[in-house]
């Protein structure tokens, strides 16, 4: 067989689809049939077999993924290009955890799609299944976000070290988890460390641990993160940050699996994936010796570069409205919308803060709006450089709004008003202070005034735990 010959399926319940890619591929010298769902697809197979099959994930009837799952029954090896115009992180991973020989995101280049069947016919080595899908709540309908899902769907039989790139809030540790989840290490620890957070002078015993004695205030055994991470990830975030000397015991253990605890005589062994992750250019921190190479080289196996939301604005409506969803049922109140203006003005904002900033906005405005419906008006606006302009809320400002809730609830018949908006008061001022410590319990106690015990309470006993 050579590269422009071959018998191609196409399903696709989208005829404009079917056309295109007939054209594109019957142009190419492939020889092509058109379906326009699974059923009859699996009507034919039975009595002839096709070289390639390009199918859609989403149709009437059986799915892409249900048919390329009854068809791994029939054909061992069969190649499957699955396609969808849907942006999730889902669809990527199932697409090679169920043995799809590559997942192409709609719109798709044509041309990219013919040299994608021409590879599929020159190469018969598969991909299998490993288990089922995990669920992720990353989304993006970008080509960049669609390159880092097939990244991760490639890497869900692997246990390579891998290196996260992107800007402050672009949800680097969000992808660490979402590749340890899809991965065959799920299950096993997944422990994370922020080198940033972390005062120098006590870094060192956070990650490979301490014996009794080994320093001032080293009353008992400690296990470091290594250790609690053994058989499973870990996730060292801003990795840029670790001190040089640090950095020189890492690469050992990365090189061959042994440490010693701070004050140890005794080599420990373990078996950890490393997921590093860093805002920082670590080949310019290379250049000015600021970061070992070897190392860099080591965690450098798999890059994945995050991109900055601002590169990718066709995913604001969708994080959006994740976002509203998930502070309403944090708030147990109806999820709130955005307007088309006020989703247009989102869209074209440069967004300094990324991901993040964009779900700490929809906390905010699932609190202050005051309409079901979110207009520009009830929006922070932005500076011409980008930068939020905050409004100052005023005690003025937030008793209004908490009257004219009273009010509303009041003249609805509602008693007990105490009981009903109460927990949802502290429910706000818990995850504001926990998104603002990034998590950190002891120092959101501090915030509030309250003591850690009272703060670990109040978690379980409003589900926010």
């Amino acid at each position: 067989m050579t590269a422009t010959t071959g018998k191609i399926w196409i399903v696709d319940d989208d005829q404009s689809i079917r056309w295109v890619l007939d054209k594109a591929l019957s142009g190419a010298g492939f020889e092509t049939t058109l379906f326009r769902c699974a059923e009859e697809v699996l009507g034919r197979v039975e009595t002839e077999r096709p070289d390639v099959i390009l199918a859609d994930i989403r149709m009437p009837g059986q799915s892409g993924v249900e048919l390329l799952q009854t068809l791994g029954q029939v054909y061992k090896g069969l190649p499957v290009i699955l396609m969808t115009a849907y942006g999730d992180l889902d669809s990527a991973v199932s697409a090679y955890r169920e043995g799809a020989f590559e997942y192409l995101p709609k719109p798709f280049d044509v041309d990219d799609a013919v040299s994608l069947v021409r590879r599929a016919l020159n190469r018969n080595s598969k991909l299998v299944s490993t288990g089922p899908t995990i669920r992720s709540n990353i989304v993006g309908e970008a080509a960049s976000m669609q390159a880092v899902f097939r990244i991760v769907g490639r890497l869900s039989r692997s246990s390579m070290s891998v290196l996260i790139c992107g800007e402050s809030g672009t949800g680097k540790e969000l992808l660490a988890r979402a590749i340890y989840d899809n991965s065959p290490r799920v299950g096993a620890p997944f422990i994370a460390l922020n080198s940033a957070s972390i005062p120098v002078e006590l870094l060192e015993s956070e990650l490979f641990g301490h014996e009794r004695g080994a320093f001032t205030g080293a009353d008992a055994q400690r296990h470091g993160r290594f250790e609690q991470a053994d058989g499973g990830t870990l996730f060292l975030d801003e990795i840029g940050d670790m001190p040089v000397d640090l950095q020189t015991r890492l690469l050992r253990v990365l090189a061959d699996g042994s440490f010693y605890r701070v004050g140890g005589h005794q080599p420990l062994r373990v078996d950890v994936r490393i997921i590093a992750a860093t805002h920082q250019d670590l080949e310019a921190r290379v250049a000015e010796g600021s970061f070992r190479e070897d190392l860099y080289h080591r965690l450098n196996v798999i890059a994945i570069a995050l991109p900055p939301l601002r590169d990718r604005p066709e995913d604001v409506p969708a994080l959006a409205r994740q976002f509203l969803d998930v502070a309403a049922h944090q708030l147990e109140v109806e999820p709130k919308a955005l307007s088309s203006a006020a989703l247009d003005n989102l869209m074209q904002r440069r967004w300094r803060g990324n991901v993040r900033e964009l779900e700490n906005l929809c906390q905010r405005l699932t609190v202050m709006a005051p309409g079901r419906v979110i207009d520009v008006a009830d929006l922070l606006p932005e500076t011409p450089g980008g930068k939020p302009l905050e409004k100052e809320l005023t005690a003025n400002h937030w008793q209004l709004a908490l009257a004219q809730v009273v009010t509303r609830k009041i003249t609805d018949g509602q008693q007990q008003l105490l009981e009903e908006l109460g927990p949802q008061f502290e429910r706000v001022l818990l995850s504001t202070a926990l998104t603002m410590t990034h998590g950190r319990k002891q120092r959101a106690a501090e915030l509030l005034g309250w003591g850690r015990n009272t703060l670990t309470r109040k978690l379980k006993l409003l589900n926010l735990d």
